[in-house]
């Protein structure tokens, strides 16, 4: 797994994210695939039967993907503990020394005073144009109505109850989401997604709890994650002057718009790429996997875990809680130093090899700030776009050319050393 697939996009990810990030990732496919998997990996026949093939959950595979969701969960739990107490003491202090929110309707004197004339402008036109109360809840309360009713028609699994509980307790968690990102710009939409798949997953049993526990996930983070969003989309039309109302429309026609493309392109995907989200292929789709098994942990219990397995998702859940708090404590100077658990979790089960492509990013934008600082910080997140945007684009023709049967005429293939031994001893064989 240890390889350079030439990857445009990674290459350019690598670019755009933070040294941390990519020191991160490498770092945690050197752990895993380097040294991990090779040690458990000699204890097939004592930790797991050998026989089983290797996507089994009760072998190999499940030590890479368990131990990836116990570092998911450690620090998505650490982080969600940190952001909700900070939103709780922020309104805490809030309330207590009665200051007022920019989107209240009645700003004191004394606030007033305090804000610059462009502050106050944009105040008074963002309030202008507010979404009135009734119209929010109306539409909430229409959503989860069709939701509730709609839902357990397409899912059989997802009983009404369980779309109904959602809905009711999602408005608090989408507040505390949104607050959250506000103070610290880290969306938690994706712990409060895990939360549902336990939750449902555990309360629907093994009578369709596993995939009630994913479309709960599904269900849950639309929810949060949109408010969050939008958050972030008001502030930015507080900012520039920009009318709530018509960002809010546009926000709809954006999610209309979806629901025809997004649909349309997931088909163009799943008829051009025969393989697409099984492991090893080139769109594998490792978070499927890896939600769908904390909802399988969600409804069978530790059970479906192989020996030691449990002990090693402990040591690296406590290790993502020790290494947040570290991080924390070192502050902002040196914390940049220590590596982040959930950037080292993704190549627990993908593999180092899109490790490896980032890492080239980081190499070329350390060598051009080197040379050049000024240039680098004008024109490197140009050129990373331009190799996302290349590679992305791409896809596109590439799908139509496989759905026409066209093949390339040049197939190249990355393999490991001693499946390359084999080739190289069955083509001298055949010489």
């Amino acid at each position: 797994m240890f390889f350079f697939d030439f990857s445009a996009t990674y290459v350019g990810v690598g670019m755009i994210c933070p040294y941390i990030i990519n020191i991160s990732v490498l770092l945690g496919g050197i752990l895993s695939w380097g040294l991990m998997w090779p040690l458990i990996e000699n204890r097939k026949g004592d930790w797991f039967n050998a026989d089983l093939p290797k996507n089994n959950m009760h072998g190999l595979k499940g030590y890479q993907v368990f131990i990836a969701i116990a570092l998911i969960l450690g620090d998505g739990l650490y982080n969600f503990v940190k952001v909700f107490t900070r939103t709780l003491t922020g309104l805490f202090y809030q309330f207590r020394g009665r200051q007022s929110l920019p989107v209240a309707n009645q700003h004191s004197s004394d606030t007033s005073d305090k804000l610059s004339y462009d502050d106050q402008r944009r105040i008074q036109l963002f309030l202008k144009d507010q979404i009135p109360t009734w119209f929010s809840v109306a539409g909430y309360v229409t959503i989860a109505t069709i939701s509730t009713i709609v839902l357990p028609f397409i899912f059989p699994e997802l009983k009404w109850y369980y779309v109904l509980v959602i809905y009711i307790f999602a408005p608090t968690l989408a507040f505390c989401n949104a607050y959250g990102t506000g103070l610290t710009d880290w969306s938690l939409a994706s712990t409060y997604g895990k939360l549902a798949i336990f939750t449902i997953g555990a309360w629907a049993g093994p009578n369709g709890g596993v995939l009630a526990g994913l479309i709960a996930c599904g269900v849950m983070m639309n929810i949060v994650s949109t408010a969050s969003d939008l958050m972030q989309d008001f502030k930015t039309g507080y900012l520039t002057l920009a009318s709530p109302r018509s960002m809010f429309v546009s926000q709809v026609i954006g999610t209309a718009m979806g629901c025809i493309v997004s649909p349309c392109v997931f088909w163009l995907f799943y008829n051009a790429f025969d393989d697409l989200g099984l492991p090893g292929s080139q769109y594998a789709a490792p978070l499927g996997i890896v939600y769908r098994n904390m909802s399988v942990l969600g409804v069978q219990g530790f059970s479906a875990l192989p020996k030691d397995c449990l002990l090693l998702c402990n040591v690296f859940f406590g290790a993502a809680i020790l290494i947040n708090s570290i991080k924390d404590m070192l502050g902002k100077k040196w914390g940049s130093y220590i590596p982040l658990p959930m950037a080292m979790a993704i190549p627990f089960y993908l593999g180092p090899y899109f490790a490896i492509d980032m890492c080239v990013g980081s190499l070329i934008l350390f060598v051009w700030e080197k040379l050049n600082k000024e240039k680098a910080a004008a024109f490197a997140p140009a050129v990373a776009s331009g190799l996302i945007c290349g590679d992305g684009i791409w896809t596109l023709p590439s799908s139509i050319l496989a759905l026409a049967g066209v093949q390339p005429p040049i197939c190249m293939k990355f393999l490991s050393r001693a499946t390359n031994a084999r080739v190289d001893n069955f083509l001298n064989s055949k010489s």
